[in-house]
């Protein structure tokens, strides 16, 4: 019969969403989407500034100081180039519009092709990269790094570079 479940009584219709979302350890405004404002401020910034013991540096989402390679040129990353360059410097990359963090100037910050639709992020022109054996978030003890035949420096947020 239409309308009733196998043992007679009405048919239930189950909010399946929200048991899922609990289940992932989503919440209901997650799984059914979230206000503009609630989620904008979810996001972490794609890139931020940080106080150092040098003195405030641009760093990644996880608080990795963020560095650029002098041979690299205005929007172009040469370490791409080089054989085990991309291995330990890493890009900074973001897939769509980068968010910009506290002390960064949105003026300053850009992307360029990096791979599909992935961008890398640049600074005042400067590909950006991390450093695969930095110690910790905010590290400094990289900055000056001679490596792939040339220097790997900090960023702050004027966008001039700190050695």
């Amino acid at each position: 019969m239409k309308g009733t479940a196998a043992g007679g009584g009405p048919r239930r219709r189950f909010a399946v969403v929200p048991v899922v979302a609990a289940l992932l350890g989503l919440g209901t405004s997650a799984a059914f989407g979230a206000t503009a404002g609630k989620a904008a401020a979810q996001v972490k910034p794609t890139v931020s500034v940080a106080k150092t013991y040098v003195g405030p540096l641009l760093v990644d989402k996880t608080g990795y100081t963020v560095y650029m390679f002098m041979r690299d040129k205005p929007n172009k990353d040469i370490c791409r180039t080089i054989k085990g360059c991309e291995r330990d410097w890493p890009a900074v990359t973001t897939v769509g519009k980068p968010v910009v963090g506290p002390g960064v100037k949105r003026s300053l910050l850009g992307t360029i092709p990096y791979q599909g639709k992935v961008r890398e992020l640049t600074y005042n022109g400067h590909p950006l990269h991390t450093y695969r054996f930095d110690t910790g978030p905010r590290s400094v003890i990289n900055i000056g790094n001679r490596q792939f035949h040339g220097a790997w420096y900090a960023l702050n947020a004027n966008g001039r570079v700190v050695k």
